[in-house]
């Protein structure tokens, strides 16, 4: 079943069962730690005095302040 959804499916579960839950966490934090441009994943501090994580963290408290809704448009249903 090479090549199928189900077949991936099986993968995943096996490469979850012999290296752990977080398996592809691990393996897609390693990639992106090991990228060039610093992104999120980067340790590497930047101008800012930040690593990639902390930057993260960062962007996602102004991004969840800032709203995009206009204010008192509340339905009335």
């Amino acid at each position: 079943m090479a090549g199928t959804k189900i077949g991936g499916l099986k993968a995943a579960a096996t490469n979850k069962a012999k290296r752990g839950a977080d398996f592809y966490a691990i393996i897609g934090a390693k990639g992106g730690a090991l990228g060039r441009t610093g992104g999120f994943a980067s340790k590497k501090v930047g101008d800012d005095g930040l690593t990639g994580p902390q930057r993260a963290k960062e962007a996602g408290r102004t991004g969840g302040r800032i709203s995009r809704r206009p204010k008192g448009t509340r339905s009335k249903i």
